[in-house]
């Protein structure tokens, strides 16, 4: 868990925005259900776990898997950080 993150960590994110990545811990609020959600860019994974709490999901207990094993996971505060400061550029390729 990041609870900061730093230049270091941001950079290596931006630079891997378009390696897989997947979320776990979506809850879809309409049928009680936890949605795991994969095969999806790291870019496009931030977006999402960023703005789902509009589209009727509960993220508190999300959290974003890319990487080697071992790479700290993204978690909502991480991605909706990340997405306020670097927004399109995490979805440019």
């Amino acid at each position: 868990m990041l609870l900061a993150l730093d230049d270091a960590i941001t950079t290596a994110i931006l630079a891997g925005r378009g390696a897989d990545a997947a979320i776990f811990g979506v809850i879809d609020l309409t049928s009680k259900i936890e949605t795991r959600i994969g095969a999806i860019s790291l870019g496009r994974a931030i977006q999402f776990v960023a703005n789902a709490s509009v589209l009727g999901y509960d993220m508190r207990n999300a959290m974003v898997l890319y990487g080697e094993p071992g790479t700290p996971s993204l978690r909502v505060w991480d991605c909706e950080r990340l997405w306020v400061q670097y927004g399109g550029a995490l979805l440019q390729s």
